[in-house]
């Protein structure tokens, strides 16, 4: 996802890429997540209460998103990652008969049904001017906002989770001038 570049007959194909950023690919890695999420839980519960918080799922997201080669594709890819992850992390909370409310399941289907909108937004604050800028600014603020909201506090692992979103969100350069087939 971050860029293993393969050189073929004269055309630089961003291979690694094209295989990891399809939906089909991010649906499997959410499904995998989203089972190791649940099962961090269960016997890690620090690696649990790490992966339990949004700004992980922000991040990871955020990733997914510029690293895809247009908006749509952002869009595309978003979803099904999402909704993989939902799939394994409640239905192996259910087998291994954990709990969990209905709010937290109600929630993170809404935050998973938006995704590709935020996707969208995510995509564009690799691109030049203000706009781009404010977008950037308000994810690492909801990201950090949903800590403290929602879990009561910034932790440790908060801060280099924000750090690397602010890293990729206005650090990092994405070359977007790839030929796709």
């Amino acid at each position: 996802m971050m860029g293993i570049y393969l050189s073929g007959t004269g055309n630089t194909k961003h291979c690694v890429e094209n295989k990891l950023l399809n939906p089909l690919s991010l649906f499997f890695v959410g499904l995998f997540l989203g089972a190791l999420s649940r099962l961090f839980d269960m016997y890690y519960p620090n690696l649990g209460e790490i992966f339990s918080q949004m700004s992980v799922w922000i991040l990871l997201g955020t990733l997914i998103a510029i690293y895809s080669p247009t908006k749509k594709a952002a869009m595309r890819n978003i979803l099904p990652f999402c909704i993989g992850m939902l799939l394994t992390y409640y239905a192996t909370a259910m087998l291994t008969q954990g709990v969990y409310g209905w709010t937290f399941v109600i929630g993170w289907t809404i935050f998973a049904f938006l995704s590709p909108v935020m996707a969208y937004f995510a995509w564009m604050t690799k691109e030049w001017g203000l706009f781009p800028k404010i977008i950037g600014t308000g994810i690492v603020l909801v990201s950090i906002l949903s800590s403290v909201l929602l879990f009561d506090r910034l932790r440790i692992y908060d801060f280099a989770i924000d750090g690397l979103l602010i890293y990729f969100l206005f650090f990092k350069r994405i070359n977007r001038n790839r030929t796709y087939k």
